[in-house]
């Protein structure tokens, strides 16, 4: 009885399956890059579309919306994913654009499932070209950022750049958990080199203006993928630390790795002169299981190490200083940085691991213009308003208010310490010339010897085992059982979840 109507059906579903029609979709081949659809089949196990037939037919011809949403499975976890076509009017806005992304933005939020995003193109109002189209223009606003905002709060989202991306494309990249981009392939700005050129005077190509090399180093992206499968392997990855939703702790699975397992290694990776750098990561990876440390971010801010990892198959957040990057000090791109990812421990319920080795805020007339210390408060609020559970190791320095912020300390947290530990208000290289600036002055002659009988004297009481028995830290550890000791920290900070959406604030 339906025949015709299904048969036309048919025809408009596989119209719209043609996207912007071979031409196009040869383009699109040519740069390199993946269609939207040969996008959602590699990155998902299967997947099902939403609104396919929304689009525009005219003369008999079809020609779909240039955004494709739909329910889909990932590594066998309920999502939703929206993918921008760029094949379709290269990606711009049109008037079915807008409630198809609101509506993924809305489902995924309301199904409590994590949302991927496939970013190629502008994704805003379109070109100036439609303006004679509609006869008019428009005061601007961008649809559905209330449900954009809002998911922060309540699922993982995750954007990935796979092509140009500027304006509103670029703003709902960087509104996410963790944003993503592939080397050569995409690029990421507020306006694209025509539009700088005509509005700044400058003239420069995308890859100066946007690629990944400024967009990881300013922190706009927080991973950079080689092809486009790395890209969806990264997200596979990252979202397998985190939970489907807030309300839902982070999964757990079987580790290989041994939770007891010892690492001697970390006996000899701190020098005993102060001095010297040591690599920071190698700690990363000898304390966390075999394989799991996933850094993010690591171009933007490298003094502040942020990373997912896993302790005996839980997911931990992980913060660390490089000490080979202002000897490991808080910059204000890394008070911003740590800020940030503390902020998304506590929205997924991740428990926090810190391996300290913080000298202090970075000094000095680059950084007060920076602004450093209000961005460093604003650090030191998220981890005084982080309600995780909270580990410390003590590596070696922690130094001044940037040191404070090794965990909040007006709860419970557990804290240990390596025999290389050295702490307190100023380091004493630096602070001795300041306490005593006027005795040493009166020494004349002798101001080096009294100096060094100072240094003498103040080094007899650096030692941290002086701190140990005043119990101004809890204990001393083998750098080699810092393993077992986490493992088995991490069963009861699992244990004392209480998995919730958060709201925090910042001053």
């Amino acid at each position: 009885m339906w025949d015709p109507e299904l048969a036309e059906l048919r025809r408009r579903r596989e119209l719209a399956e043609r996207m912007g029609g071979e031409e196009r979709v040869a383009r699109q081949h040519a740069t390199g890059r993946l269609t939207v659809r040969e996008r959602l089949a590699a990155l998902t196990d299967s997947w099902q579309e939403i609104g396919a037939l929304t689009g525009r037919a005219a003369d008999g011809g079809f020609t779909p919306s240039n955004v494709i949403i739909g329910r889909a499975r990932l590594d066998g976890r309920r999502i939703v994913v929206s993918g921008d076509d760029f094949t379709v009017r290269g990606g711009a806005a049109d008037a079915a654009i807008h409630e198809k992304q609101i509506l993924a933005e809305r489902m995924a939020g309301e199904l409590r499932v994590p949302l991927v995003r496939l970013i190629d193109g502008t994704g805003g109002g379109g070109s100036v070209k439609q303006l004679e189209e509609f006869g008019r223009t428009y005061v601007p606003y961008n649809p559905g950022w209330d449900q954009v905002v809002a998911n922060l709060g309540r699922i993982p989202v995750l954007s990935l750049a796979l092509g140009p991306v500027a304006g509103l494309g670029a703003a709902r990249l960087v509104t996410s958990h963790v944003s993503i981009m592939v080397k050569e392939l995409s690029q990421v700005f507020i306006a694209g080199p025509a539009v700088v050129e005509a509005g700044m005077g400058e003239s420069v190509g995308k890859e100066e203006l946007g690629g990944w090399r400024v967009a990881a180093a300013a922190g706009t992206v927080d991973l950079v993928a080689g092809t486009e499968e790395e890209a969806f392997a990264l997200t596979r990855r990252v979202l397998s630390y985190l939970p489907q939703n807030a309300w839902q702790p982070p999964p757990v699975a079987p580790s290989a790795d041994p939770a007891d397992r010892t690492a001697p290694e970390l006996r000899e990776l701190v020098p005993r002169d102060r001095r010297r750098p040591y690599d920071m990561r190698r700690a990363l990876d000898l304390v966390f299981d075999a394989g799991s440390v996933l850094e993010l971010g690591r171009r933007f801010a490298p003094s502040v190490i942020t990373a997912l990892a896993l302790l005996d198959g839980h997911p931990v957040a992980v913060l660390a200083s490089d000490p080979r990057v202002y000897g490991g000090g808080m910059t204000a791109q890394g008070s911003d940085k740590l800020a940030r990812f503390v902020d998304l421990a506590e929205t997924f319920h991740l428990p926090v691991v810190h391996l300290v080795d913080q000298p202090g805020f970075v000094i000095g007339t680059a950084a007060e213009r920076a602004g450093t210390i209000r961005r460093g408060a604003r650090a030191l609020a998220a981890v005084y308003q982080s309600t995780v559970p909270w580990a410390s190791v003590l590596v070696r320095r922690v130094f001044g208010v940037a040191g404070a912020a090794h965990r909040p300390h007006d709860r419970y947290t557990f804290r240990v310490a390596w025999p290389s530990g050295d702490w307190g208000s100023l380091p004493i290289e630096g602070g001795l010339e300041v306490a005593f600036k006027r005795l040493l002055a009166e020494a004349g002659e002798d101001a080096a010897a009294l100096k060094a009988e100072i240094a003498g004297r103040l080094e007899a009481v650096r030692s941290p085992f002086r701190t140990a028995e005043a119990f101004l830290v809890e204990d001393i550890i083998d750098p080699a059982d810092t393993r077992p000791l986490l493992t088995d920290w991490v069963k009861d900070a699992y244990a004392a979840l209480e998995p919730a959406p958060r709201s925090t604030t910042r001053p």
